[in-house]
Protein backbone atom coordinates (compact mmCIF):
# COMPACT_ATOMS: atom_id res chain seq x y z
CA UNK A 1 0.00 0.00 0.00
CA UNK A 2 2.70 2.39 0.77
CA UNK A 3 4.46 1.87 -2.41
CA UNK A 4 1.76 2.19 -4.34
CA UNK A 5 1.30 5.94 -2.31
CA UNK A 6 4.73 6.64 -3.07
CA UNK A 7 4.62 5.48 -6.73
CA UNK A 8 1.62 7.85 -7.27
CA UNK A 9 3.82 10.78 -5.23
CA UNK A 10 6.67 10.41 -8.14
CA UNK A 11 3.80 10.07 -11.10
CA UNK A 12 2.39 13.86 -9.48
CA UNK A 13 6.07 14.87 -9.02
CA UNK A 14 7.28 14.12 -12.27
CA UNK A 15 4.00 15.66 -13.48
CA UNK A 16 4.26 18.84 -12.28
CA UNK A 17 8.04 18.71 -13.43
CA UNK A 18 6.70 18.31 -17.09
CA UNK A 19 4.06 21.06 -16.77
CA UNK A 20 7.16 23.45 -15.14
CA UNK A 21 9.20 22.80 -18.67
CA UNK A 22 6.79 22.47 -21.38
CA UNK A 23 6.25 26.35 -19.20
CA UNK A 24 9.65 26.87 -19.70
CA UNK A 25 9.77 25.73 -23.44
CA UNK A 26 6.56 28.14 -24.28
CA UNK A 27 8.56 31.23 -22.41
CA UNK A 28 11.92 30.64 -23.99
CA UNK A 29 9.98 30.09 -27.53
CA UNK A 30 7.88 33.71 -27.49
CA UNK A 31 10.50 35.75 -25.87
CA UNK A 32 13.00 34.71 -28.80
CA UNK A 33 10.54 35.35 -30.85
CA UNK A 34 9.61 38.77 -29.49
CA UNK A 35 13.52 39.27 -29.06
CA UNK A 36 14.14 38.81 -32.85
CA UNK A 37 11.26 40.41 -34.44
CA UNK A 38 11.21 43.28 -32.37
CA UNK A 39 14.87 44.05 -32.60
CA UNK A 40 14.85 43.40 -36.70
CA UNK A 41 11.56 45.85 -37.04
CA UNK A 42 12.26 48.04 -34.41
CA UNK A 43 15.93 47.74 -33.03
CA UNK A 44 14.55 47.30 -29.74
CA UNK A 45 15.45 44.20 -27.42
CA UNK A 46 12.40 42.26 -25.81
CA UNK A 47 13.70 44.03 -22.34
CA UNK A 48 13.75 47.69 -23.96
CA UNK A 49 10.06 47.22 -25.17
CA UNK A 50 8.87 46.13 -22.01
CA UNK A 51 9.95 49.09 -20.46
CA UNK A 52 8.53 51.21 -22.91
CA UNK A 53 5.26 49.84 -22.61
CA UNK A 54 5.38 49.99 -18.24
CA UNK A 55 6.10 53.23 -18.90
CA UNK A 56 3.46 54.43 -21.71
CA UNK A 57 0.68 52.29 -19.65
CA UNK A 58 1.53 54.20 -16.18
CA UNK A 59 -0.82 56.45 -15.49
CA UNK A 60 1.89 59.12 -14.11
CA UNK A 61 4.45 61.00 -16.50
CA UNK A 62 7.97 59.72 -14.64
CA UNK A 63 8.66 56.47 -13.00
CA UNK A 64 11.15 55.53 -10.03
CA UNK A 65 13.53 53.29 -11.68
CA UNK A 66 13.04 51.27 -8.13
CA UNK A 67 9.56 50.55 -9.59
CA UNK A 68 9.93 49.67 -12.81
CA UNK A 69 12.44 47.44 -12.32
CA UNK A 70 10.06 45.45 -9.59
CA UNK A 71 7.22 45.94 -12.09
CA UNK A 72 9.64 44.07 -14.46
CA UNK A 73 11.27 41.35 -12.42
CA UNK A 74 14.72 43.22 -13.31
CA UNK A 75 17.75 43.38 -11.02
CA UNK A 76 18.54 47.70 -10.82
CA UNK A 77 22.05 46.85 -12.96
CA UNK A 78 19.88 45.33 -15.67
CA UNK A 79 17.27 47.66 -15.60
CA UNK A 80 19.76 50.28 -15.76
CA UNK A 81 21.63 48.81 -18.76
CA UNK A 82 18.60 48.72 -20.78
CA UNK A 83 17.28 52.30 -19.79
CA UNK A 84 20.79 53.83 -20.73
CA UNK A 85 20.36 51.94 -24.60
CA UNK A 86 17.12 53.28 -24.45
CA UNK A 87 17.87 57.14 -23.31
CA UNK A 88 20.78 56.74 -26.00
CA UNK A 89 18.34 56.37 -28.24
CA UNK A 90 16.43 59.17 -27.44
CA UNK A 91 13.36 57.11 -26.31
CA UNK A 92 13.51 57.89 -22.67
CA UNK A 93 15.14 60.49 -20.73
CA UNK A 94 16.49 59.94 -16.91
CA UNK A 95 16.17 62.99 -14.16
CA UNK A 96 16.77 63.19 -10.35
CA UNK A 97 14.50 63.09 -7.90
CA UNK A 98 14.38 66.48 -6.09
CA UNK A 99 12.98 65.42 -2.73
CA UNK A 100 15.16 62.68 -2.93
CA UNK A 101 18.59 62.89 -4.69
CA UNK A 102 19.36 59.21 -4.87
CA UNK A 103 15.93 58.56 -6.49
CA UNK A 104 15.78 58.32 -10.14
CA UNK A 105 13.10 58.95 -12.32
CA UNK A 106 13.01 57.77 -15.99
CA UNK A 107 9.95 59.05 -18.60
CA UNK A 108 9.42 58.66 -21.95
CA UNK A 109 10.11 60.72 -24.57
CA UNK A 110 7.84 61.62 -27.29
CA UNK A 111 10.14 59.48 -29.88
CA UNK A 112 9.88 56.86 -27.53
CA UNK A 113 5.86 56.91 -27.72
CA UNK A 114 5.95 56.85 -31.22
CA UNK A 115 8.47 54.21 -31.27
CA UNK A 116 6.21 52.35 -28.73
CA UNK A 117 3.49 52.29 -30.71
CA UNK A 118 5.12 50.97 -33.68
CA UNK A 119 6.59 48.22 -32.29
CA UNK A 120 3.11 47.58 -30.47
CA UNK A 121 1.71 46.06 -33.02
CA UNK A 122 4.38 43.61 -33.91
CA UNK A 123 4.91 42.29 -29.98
CA UNK A 124 0.98 41.84 -30.42
CA UNK A 125 1.18 40.14 -33.39
CA UNK A 126 3.77 37.40 -31.89
CA UNK A 127 1.41 37.35 -28.29
CA UNK A 128 -1.38 36.39 -30.88
CA UNK A 129 0.62 33.69 -32.76
CA UNK A 130 1.73 31.72 -30.08
CA UNK A 131 -1.30 32.18 -27.49
CA UNK A 132 -4.49 32.47 -29.27
CA UNK A 133 -6.26 29.39 -28.80
CA UNK A 134 -6.05 27.25 -31.81
CA UNK A 135 -9.84 26.69 -33.32
CA UNK A 136 -11.23 23.06 -33.22
CA UNK A 137 -11.64 21.32 -35.49
CA UNK A 138 -15.55 20.64 -36.61
CA UNK A 139 -16.36 16.58 -36.62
Amino acid sequence: MRAHAKMRGMESNAALVGRWRSLLTCYNTIACDLDRTLHDAHGLTMSEFEALDRLVESDCEKRRMQELAAAMYLSQSALSRTVARLEKNGLVQRGLCESDRRGVFVEVTEAGRRCHAQASKTHLDILAKHLSPVPQAVA
